[in-house]
């Protein structure tokens, strides 16, 4: 009953917010004498914030225009070259004629994005697309909200996801570099040992993970304690709820997206109450640029996905409890997943020094697991000075971790097995 109950609670809240913004609009308006007095500005400022707070934010676009390749200014534009019911595969193809022009013909790498199906959409990641298109060819895994797909479409847990991440890799074709962000780095993990243990011809070139729980038992943080000290039953008691019409995924059971929001913010609830008041002041002073980036960050931030059951409830169980990567007990599809079968494919790991979230040493277990991967093959990256969000965006990231992992994925991609295998991705879009 709480989905619907959030819900109607949500609908109760539109005539308010009609009335609210139809107010900020006569406050604003050049018809009002007051306009543009501090009286004016205080209001509008107030409604704009309450307006904000009591909304419902939808999946944001990727608002990736261009990028810019030696000088030169290449169009964007995100394409679906595979589908499933449970996820998108997105090339962000660039211009042929303007890329060619800008790099002189020479072919460039192919890179997946798995992005985290832990509440946000992949869109978080923008900043992290935006940093590799002048050197990559960029995918990224865009994961399907449960309470958009219907019952008929079927469960979608942890296997699905492996081998989400393994059809993902087949399009892509030979020496494709994978990285994984936060959460999916246990199955991109396991994902590639599968690969490796079948002697799948697809098994990527490279593997980075960052910031992920390989084995969440190394520096735990307050996510991984909780998930420690509660058992399995009081996450499906409490967290699983059922969601209502009129969406299409009626009766599906999920982790709704705004209960881990409330968890997300719960985290730093001072920062995000500091954060809306300082909004509320820049409004007041009519100071625009940083009313609007903190527009910007918090329509990315307020928009969440629900994730079905089944695979909420395994990822709990297998990754934050048993450990059963680390331990060596975890199975995919009845195969143990045997991260020592991984030889060919080079590791690289990045953490982030203030990780609140993947403490230091979760991430560089994956070193240990993957014995049989030659020391030359391997990289351990720690970022000093960034949070879990700055192992993937922001100022470092952009000017120190990612030329680091475009170096190391360049070292060990072979340009010639690429080309000869690389599939005509333009004649994929759907």
């Amino acid at each position: 009953m709480l989905y619907a109950m959030y819900e109607m609670g949500r609908a109760a809240m539109t005539p308010w917010r009609a009335a609210v913004n139809a107010g900020r609009n006569a406050a604003l308006s050049p018809m009002n004498p007051f306009f543009e007095t501090p009286a004016a500005r205080t209001w509008a400022a107030a409604a704009e914030v309450f307006e904000r707070a009591s909304r419902a934010y939808n999946r944001p676009d990727w608002m990736i225009e261009a990028t810019e390749i030696g000088g030169s200014r290449v169009p964007v534009s995100p394409e679906t070259i595979f589908e499933t019911p449970w996820m998108e595969l997105t090339w962000f193809r660039r211009e042929a004629g303007a890329l060619k022009a800008a790099t002189g013909g020479k072919a460039q790498p192919k890179l997946l994005l798995v992005a985290p199906m832990s509440g946000h959409y992949a869109t978080l990641l923008r900043g992290t697309v935006e940093a590799f298109l002048p050197d990559f060819e960029v995918f990224i895994t865009e994961w399907k909200n449960a309470r958009a797909v219907p019952l008929s479409d079927g469960r979608f847990d942890l296997n699905d996801y492996v081998d989400h991440v393994i059809d993902a890799l087949h399009v892509l074709g030979p020496q494709t570099h994978v990285a994984a962000v936060c959460q999916p780095g246990p199955l991109v993990l396991a994902a590639t040992a599968v690969m490796a243990d079948n002697d799948d011809p697809c098994t990527p070139a490279s593997m980075t993970h960052m910031g992920s729980p390989i084995d969440a038992r190394r520096s735990p943080t307050v996510p991984n304690v909780l998930a420690m000290q509660r058992p399995l039953s009081w996450f499906r008691d409490n967290l699983v709820h059922t969601t209502p019409p009129p969406y299409p995924g009626a009766l599906r059971r999920v982790y709704p997206g705004f209960l881990q929001l409330m968890s997300f913010m719960n985290m730093n609830w001072d920062r995000h109450v500091d954060a809306h008041w300082s909004f509320f002041e820049h409004l007041v002073d009519g100071d625009g640029d940083s009313a609007e980036k903190h527009r910007e960050f918090y329509d990315e931030y307020l928009a969440v996905m629900d994730l079905s059951e089944e695979f909420y409830i395994q990822t709990v169980d297998e990754v934050f409890q048993q450990f059963t990567l680390a331990r060596g007990k975890m199975m995919h599809r009845g195969q143990r997943v045997r991260p020592q079968a991984i030889t060919k494919t080079a590791l690289m790991t990045v953490e982030g020094e203030n990780d609140d979230i993947s403490g230091i040493g979760q991430t560089q277990a994956a070193h240990d697991l993957c014995e049989n991967i030659p020391e030359e093959m391997r990289l351990d990256h720690v970022q000093d000075g960034v949070g879990h969000y700055g192992v993937f965006n922001g100022r470092r990231f952009r000017e120190e971790i990612a030329p680091c992992m475009k170096g190391f994925m360049r070292s060990h991609w072979d340009e010639k097995a690429d080309l000869k295998a690389r599939p005509d991705f333009a004649a994929l879009i759907r």
